[in-house]
């Protein structure tokens, strides 16, 4: 029964997949999709830390700082854990040819664009909560565009996010338990 329904989410995955990946994409839409994607590469990360640095209050950068390093401890063993157990093969390497990016490796769920994105939108959200929507409409868009680029199925980048949020909440109650 659960072999079952796990086969049924995995054909909706699939079909929702090719749904968003495929060749009648305008060419403005793949390149966004390129572009977000690479925001979530980890340059941005480092751009929002110098940059709260600068503008911030001393003891409040501290705690942004250290749950941004703790989330990050806390979700990258996860992801890298879960990603080798679960050894979902990529779309681009079994259900279509022609990935708009390279993947840097050969599995795909969960996500680690997703992940990593969720973990920053969550802290972002927790410390500067006034700037919420940005934070998220960024995550959102940089999970999408893995999809949109073919290198994830949408359950990868669900199941990123989640994992993203989840440690990026556990890492504040951490840090103001410190």
């Amino acid at each position: 029964m659960a072999n079952n329904i796990l086969t049924k989410l995995a054909k909706v995955d699939e079909q929702l997949f090719l749904s968003v990946f495929n060749d009648a994409s305008p060419n403005w839409l793949r390149r966004s999709a390129i572009g977000l994607s690479k925001t979530g590469d980890g340059g941005l990360y480092l751009m929002l830390f110098v940059g709260f640095w600068w503008f911030s209050e001393q003891l409040h950068f501290q705690q942004f700082a250290l749950s941004l390093l703790v989330g990050f401890a806390i979700e990258r063993p996860i992801y890298f854990l879960a990603k080798k157990r679960i050894a979902r093969v990529r779309p681009c390497d079994c259900l279509v040819q022609g990935a708009y990016l390279v993947p840097s490796d050969k599995f795909s769920l969960p996500s680690g664009h997703s992940a990593g994105a969720f973990v920053v939108a969550t802290i972002l959200t927790m410390y500067f909560p006034a700037f919420m929507a940005v934070w998220f409409i960024w995550a959102a868009g940089v999970a999408a565009s893995r999809v949109v680029v073919g290198v994830h199925y949408p359950a990868d980048v669900i199941v990123g996010a989640v994992i993203g949020s989840s440690c990026a909440v556990l890492a504040v109650m951490v840090v103001e338990y410190i």
